[in-house]
């Protein structure tokens, strides 16, 4: 079937796409234990890029299993191809000149890598939420870690399936700050790095 299949080169080019969004696009992808904050320090930086007028996109994992993975487990083969759709996602994004923010455990170094290599250089960029087990099971804000521990929950990330940490994530998150501050910290990082660029984002009009 793939033999009959041919790609279509439209006239309006990425490089334009970014140039009409007036910033650059990237993808940051936050990677860490269940409980570890991911989706809280995901959504608190988007609402913070929003606010300085950056165009964004929030994918999170449970929000992506309601969808596009619906119809996945969480074998290791099934995990290997959620990550796998939500890089492919994630680039038609950048492509379209966003800034993503994903928060998914994605426990696998080789699925990370995989997400980096579809985007190009400096597209990508890894945080990791670098939060002891102990600490993630004693929040538990879901119960899974309980429902785990009991057998209830199979394939669970750092019970019965292992979890691979970055070995040179660009950004790393512990519990030590407060959300707020964490917020600014990785705000202050892109700033530094030049993928935020204050001043060349488009204005967000206010309509009456």
């Amino acid at each position: 079937m793939k033999n009959n299949l041919t790609w279509h080169s439209h006239r309006l080019s990425k490089a334009e796409r970014i140039r009409m969004s007036g910033q650059k696009p990237f993808v940051l992808w936050l990677t860490g234990l269940s409980g570890s904050g991911k989706s809280t320090l995901a959504d608190a930086l988007e609402c913070r890029l929003h606010e300085m007028g950056f165009r964004t996109y929030l994918l999170d994992g449970d929000n992506v299993r309601h969808g596009l993975s619906k119809d996945l487990g969480f074998s290791d083969a099934d995990r290997v191809e959620n990550i796998r759709r939500i890089g492919e996602a994630s680039k038609l994004m950048v492509d379209a000149g966003l800034i993503v923010i994903t928060a998914f455990i994605s426990p696998f170094r080789a699925d990370r890598q995989m997400v980096r290599d579809m985007l190009e250089p400096g597209e990508f960029m890894e945080l990791y939420m670098d939060v002891p087990i102990e600490v993630c099971e004693q929040r538990d804000p879901k119960g899974l870690y309980k429902k785990a521990r009991a057998g209830q929950i199979k394939y669970f990330t750092g019970i019965d399936s292992p979890y691979e940490a970055p070995l040179a994530p660009e950004l790393t998150a512990t519990p030590d700050l407060s959300i707020h501050d964490e917020v600014e910290r990785i705000v202050a990082y892109l700033v530094q790095h030049g993928v935020l660029r204050i001043g060349e984002q488009r204005k967000i009009l206010s309509v009456v």
